[in-house]
């Protein structure tokens, strides 16, 4: 979000395209509504000129000054990640963010205490009193199901939360908690990973079902080329059917045995494939 005590058209903690204002020995400043953002000369791409427009991130260095750089956070303001403690405090830890400055967890905002090396869940968001990005471990609090921002067959960002008895609770873009349930995952997932689902359904009480990849017939298209390909890369024969183990499935086509069956059956139908009693095989004309 723009932080106005500092800037007007900057936001903090977020990936800002700015105009370059001026050249000096130690990089370029960037158009700020102010004195500008200084992009020091090693974040800076070869060849960038005044009047370029170049897309940094901006946050404070260790002096409280705006800073803006070309290198990727590990994580944006809103956003929740999983990140590795480099240094604890009695203040606070402090997390590798990808940038040269690390990211500082008060002791406050932690659960049950911080160690260097470990990984943990946090959300990024901006101190109200100094303006500086920090992060907090008590994500639970900031996730809500009340006002849903999705609906069903809406494709979202997951991040795995923790594992439970359905399956694994997963964090909905951010905002909202749902779950993949045990029968609907094919493959190892792991707190922290990033994945990309879609809501499958949304339960009373606003309880939402999802599931990883995409919905419908888009999803099938898309599993379509692959299977194709797949024939094609192995002389226009495989050896798997409706009887196969849905993890050998898995581990060979990267798709559940539903979506398998759907997308074969879809190119039976066009003709372009053919099932023998073993496998099913491309059909060229």
């Amino acid at each position: 979000m723009p932080i106005q005590i500092f800037m007007e058209t900057v936001n903090v903690g977020q990936y800002n395209t700015l105009k370059v204002s001026r050249k000096v020995d130690f990089g370029f400043y960037l158009e700020d509504g102010g004195d500008g953002i200084l992009l020091p000369t090693r974040f800076a791409p070869k060849g960038l000129r005044i009047g370029d427009e170049i897309t940094v991130f901006v946050y404070h260095d260790s002096d409280n000054r705006l800073i803006a750089t070309t290198q990727k956070a590990n994580a944006c303001v809103g956003e929740i990640a999983k990140m590795k403690a480099v240094a604890v405090t009695r203040q606070g830890a402090f997390l590798d963010w990808g940038l040269m400055k690390d990211l500082f967890v008060p002791a406050s905002k932690q659960l049950g205490g911080m160690r260097v090396g470990a990984e943990y869940l946090v959300k990024l968001y901006i101190d109200q009193m100094t303006g500086r990005v920090a992060a907090t471990e008590k994500i639970e609090q900031l996730l809500s199901n009340d006002v849903l921002t999705v609906k069903e067959l809406d494709q979202v960002e997951l991040l795995v939360y923790r594992q439970s008895e359905l399956g694994y609770v997963v964090i909905i873009n951010n905002v909202h908690t749902g779950i993949i349930h045990t029968n609907e995952i094919f493959t190892e997932l792991k707190i922290g990973d990033k994945l990309k689902g879609f809501v499958k359904t949304i339960l009373t009480g606003n309880k939402i079902d999802v599931v990883l990849g995409k919905p419908g017939f888009q999803k099938v298209e898309d599993e379509a080329e692959k299977i194709l390909r797949l024939l094609q890369e192995n002389n226009g024969y495989l050896p798997y059917h409706d009887k196969s183990d849905p993890e050998e499935i898995y581990t060979f086509f990267g798709m559940s045995k539903k979506t398998f069956k759907m997308t074969t059956g879809n190119l039976y139908k066009q003709r372009k494939i053919e099932f023998t009693q073993t496998g099913f095989k491309l059909i060229t004309e």
